[in-house]
């Protein structure tokens, strides 16, 4: 007679199985585990991920408000549809919209729960940021040049094929570099770098692909090596430096904090994780406005500004939208930042206007046409 194994029992075995599997991959710290069990980046991150502060100082700067004559903007959408701002934004998964006129405060609301003081990592559009202080870099003599190597600044990838990658070509997302910009699998670079516990470890293992300035290619990558040699050059934390020449002298309302990839290493996850506010996106986005200056100060260089904000190749983004030292410059002079999940800080010096959105979700909307189609009614 032929015993028949349970089938139930089999199911539960593999469960066991799969349960043991993971929890040794997580023990040991595998980006692959870490992806499973954090899923997909969200608005919530900031709480998952050690991270370094970046603190204020003891005055902030406050915008002018005059809230009430934008309160209930009516928008006609896609031609034909018209309906509040408010109602357009809450079902689209907005959690904060901020709209600067003229260094005024026109409209300010969030959705969700959230409120000003909310913190939301803003992703992606921390890469200006470490634009800026690249700038900065180059102003103190940090950095000699952007056309400088990369080699020069990290010892640690010299003799790997990088002779010719510049921190231009970086900046610029030229760098050629083999690197698989996927959020969606757990096996590609990002859920690597983004999850992963030991950045300084995966900066040795890179590898060139092509000749670097040939071609455009979106890779969070660059923005780390960016970063090491800021520090290297410096001799600061990144996030030290955001601090000192960016936090403090623009009087930010809120402190933020950068994540780090653990605790044991430290190392900024710079290419993403700058965990902020809305109203103090919106103050970054007045410095540049302003071409760097604040208030009288210069903090940023008027030849960083303009340099980084020229369309000067044909580096374009997936939609098309030109690309220059980790910010989006369109054609007609208004520039912006954008990160996973719809996080925003769009410019117009034409119009003196800044328009910052953080969500839950991109929802599929264009967001820079829809800041265009505000920025006509405003």
């Amino acid at each position: 007679m032929i015993k028949r194994s349970c089938p139930k029992y089999k199911i539960f075995h593999t469960l066991l199985q799969l349960l043991f599997f993971f929890l040794i991959m997580m023990n040991q710290s595998c980006h692959v585990g870490r992806y499973f069990y954090y899923n997909y980046a969200d608005i919530n991150d900031h709480k998952k991920f050690t991270s370094k502060p970046v603190r204020t100082g003891e005055e902030p700067f406050s915008f002018y408000e005059n809230l009430k004559p934008h309160k209930n903007l009516d928008l006609t959408l896609h031609g034909n549809e018209e309906e509040s701002l408010n109602s357009f934004l809450s079902k689209n998964e907005t959690v904060a919209f901020l709209i600067v006129k003229s260094d005024t405060l026109v409209y300010e609301e969030y959705f969700m729960g959230y409120d000003r003081s909310s913190i939301v990592p803003v992703f992606s559009v921390v890469k200006s940021f470490v634009s800026a202080l690249m700038g900065i870099s180059i102003s103190k003599g940090y950095i000699h040049s952007v056309q400088d190597t990369i080699g020069q600044y990290l010892p640690e990838i010299r003799g790997k094929g990088f002779e010719s990658l510049t921190l231009e070509n970086l900046l610029d997302m030229r760098s050629g570099i083999q690197f698989e910009e996927k959020y969606n699998s757990p096996f590609g670079g990002m859920a690597k770098f983004y999850y992963g516990t030991n950045l300084k470890k995966y900066i040795q293992q890179l590898k060139p692909e092509e000749k670097a300035g040939q071609k455009y290619s979106y890779q969070s990558v660059n923005t780390l090596l960016i970063t090491q040699a800021i520090e290297n050059a410096s001799n600061a934390s990144i996030a030290v430096l955001l601090e000192e020449e960016i936090w403090k002298p623009l009087g930010m309302q809120y402190d933020a904090s950068w994540s780090v990839d653990s605790e044991k290493h430290l190392t900024i996850k710079s290419f993403c994780c700058l965990n902020t506010t809305a109203i103090d996106l919106a103050r970054f986005g007045r410095l540049y406005l302003h071409q760097g200056n604040w208030n009288g100060k210069q903090i940023i260089s008027k030849d960083w500004i303009n340099s980084s904000l020229t369309i000067h190749n044909d580096s374009r983004d997936s939609q098309g939208y030109p690309y220059s030292h980790f910010w989006r410059v369109k054609e007609d002079g208004a520039f912006f930042a954008k990160g996973i999940l719809g996080q925003y800080l769009y410019v117009d010096p034409n119009k003196d206007l800044i328009i910052v959105r953080l969500g839950k979700s991109s929802n599929d909307i264009d967001w820079p046409a829809f800041f265009e189609t505000i920025s006509k009614l405003i």
